[in-house]
């Protein structure tokens, strides 16, 4: 469950809360769920004279990803349009995948995302004994039995969608039988697997949740909450809409995969005797390209030690995506902008990574970083010479201030940016061109030096006094800006590339063992040169290094003796976001 070490807490501090204003964005909700909440809330509505009830219920068994995401917007953002109400609900009915460290994680993942759930926090668990009385009351109805089935029998008697099941044999027992069977359950008398309490609905039914589904099953296993009170579990299918009504809970919001259980939910909800009667709802999960979403799925990379752990930069998950860099106002945007829909499909990576790099534009401080270094010698300009040029941190914004970078006569530039023999439209050094030092002066490419392989292991420049803050002197035009850092204060670090996990779209569909198309060029790492003030000072949402991409601290591996930067996104963006 952890970083090979069950003592971490995948950051669960509360303090780290995103300030709602700082998540707001200019889109505006419409969609089909905001229509029916319209018409219940009208006149003669279902929900008339009510305030608008969400819930956001997770099961803690693994962390949040940008799926959930949508989810969260669904629900706390509709509560906030309607000045309604959203119930944070821990989903913890199975024991045997849930700890307290993932619903210390998911508080605080919802937390950076900007949303908050004030005194509503609670835990189906909360609900247990409720929940048992509830299905005492089904069997006194003659609406449920204790059946002794095993789970292959059940299945086998199931039926197909074009066969109906077969009733199992205990399913007419006496229901003052089922009630002694069931309360002898509770007290730990048998087994796990020995019973089950089913639903007594319809075995002929064409929707299969209806054919006499398991309510309560046994599972001798210690609770993180209740330890060993209970014995016995109630199934998701059933605990879900009964939270959601003992919660006064109007509007139960949740993915299309749930919309086959609605005649289910539906069911529970008017044949027990709970104190609210929610509408359920289901909108299309999101699914993005080049990644998986199943928790099921990302636990199996990390067990199989494809990538670190939960919050590793490469996976969808919220604190995956917070260390690679992402902002919850991006996220959210992103959220926002690609709709509620009651049709599945898969969204572009690209468009996530849009929506990020329109956030960081904006945001981001700029600073200077050389990703694959190579010395330039400026050789007029006096040795022992240093002098401080000024930086814009937001170039179009004057109120963000500057900063100051160092600049002398041996500097760091991209080995990219000079050629020997350069292909034509090529406008940065090669002998005899001019470039823009940025921030500084204009240069001319005078030579470079080679070592015995022929590498070229230093290139040599002229400086023109005259040209300091990159203005060129009448009649000269200077096509090519490049970047660049001064040697004598430039700092190491560690710069991590990342791209897209998977080399295919969706690996789910192309192949049983996805693992087997993940992309072996996921993560590179390299050695680089930063500006010493990335040692002093952190940026939160990360910066923009100049030509080369947006970048943030590693959460937990960087420090000012041993800088490590996660490339969030590149500058590059050829994606047409959608109208």
């Amino acid at each position: 469950m952890t970083r090979k070490d069950e003592n971490w807490t995948f950051f669960a501090s509360e303090d780290r809360i995103t300030p709602a204003d700082e998540v707001k964005t200019e889109n505006e909700l419409s969609h089909f769920i905001i229509d029916a909440i319209d018409e219940d809330m009208a006149d003669g509505g279902r929900t008339e004279g009510l305030t608008l009830h969400t819930r956001f219920p997770p099961e803690p068994n693994g962390l949040l990803h940008i799926g959930h995401a949508k989810a969260l917007v669904i629900n706390f953002g509709l509560a906030e349009q309607y000045k309604g109400l959203c119930n944070l609900r821990m989903d913890d009915t199975n024991p045997a995948k849930e700890d307290e460290a993932y619903v210390n994680a998911i508080k605080n993942d919802i937390h950076w995302l900007g949303y908050d759930w004030d005194d509503r926090f609670f835990h189906a668990s909360d609900y247990f004994e409720q929940m048992y009385l509830y299905a005492e009351e089904l069997i006194q109805k003659d609406l449920a039995f204790v059946c002794e089935q095993s789970a292959e029998e059940m299945r086998q008697a199931r039926g197909t969608l074009t066969e109906p099941g077969q009733e199992s044999p205990w399913r007419n027992r006496p229901k003052e039988e089922s009630l002694e069977l069931f309360r002898r359950m509770r007290a730990g008398e048998f087994p796990d697997g020995a019973m089950t309490l089913r639903a007594k609905i319809d075995m002929n039914s064409g929707n299969m949740n209806m054919r006499d589904p398991v309510i309560y099953r046994i599972s001798h296993q210690e609770h993180h909450r209740t330890g060993n009170e209970w014995c016995i579990y109630p199934m998701y299918d059933f605990a879900h809409p009964l939270s959601d009504a003992l919660e006064n809970i109007t509007h139960s919001l949740c993915s299309l995969e749930f919309e086959d259980h609605r005649p289910l939910y539906d069911w529970f909800i008017n044949h027990t005797s709970v104190p609210s009667k929610p509408r359920q709802i289901e909108f299309a999960r999101l699914n993005l390209t080049n990644t998986v979403m199943s928790k099921r799925k990302l636990r199996h990379l990390i067990e199989n030690n494809v990538v670190d752990d939960w919050d590793d930069p490469r996976l969808p998950t919220l604190i995956g995506l917070r260390r690679r860099g992402y902002t919850p106002r991006a996220i959210k945007d992103f959220c926002e902008r690609i709709g509620v829909s009651k049709v599945d499909s898969t969204v572009d990576m690209a468009f996530l990574e849009h929506c990020l790099r329109e956030d960081l534009n904006a945001r981001a401080p700029r600073a200077m970083a050389v990703l694959d270094p190579i010395p330039l010698t400026i050789t007029n300009y006096p040795e022992g010479k240093s002098e401080t040029l000024l930086m814009d941190n937001l170039p179009r914004n004057p109120e963000a201030g500057q900063h100051e970078i160092s600049f002398s006569r041996q500097l760091w530039i991209e080995r990219s940016d000079f050629m020997e023999d350069p292909p034509k439209k090529y406008f940065r050094l090669f002998p005899g061109n001019h470039v823009r030092l940025a921030h500084a002066y204009i240069i001319e490419c005078t030579g470079f030096k080679k070592d015995e392989n022929g590498e070229i292991i230093e290139v040599l420049a002229e400086y023109n006094p005259a040209t300091k803050g990159g203005t060129a002197p009448e009649g000269q035009k200077v096509r090519g800006t490049i970047h660049w850092l001064d040697q004598a204060t430039a700092l190491d670090a560690e710069i991590r590339l990342y791209d897209n996990l998977f080399t295919v779209e969706e690996p789910e569909k192309e192949s049983e063992n996805y693992i087997e198309l993940v992309n072996p060029d996921s993560l590179k790492i390299q050695q680089a040169k930063v500006e010493p003030s990335l040692a002093e000072e952190i940026s939160p949402i990360g910066y923009q290094f100049m030509r080369n991409g947006y970048f943030i601290h590693d959460s937990h591996d960087s420090t000012p003796e041993n800088l490590v930067f996660n490339r969030s996104v590149a500058l590059k963006d050829s994606y047409k976001a959608p109208q």
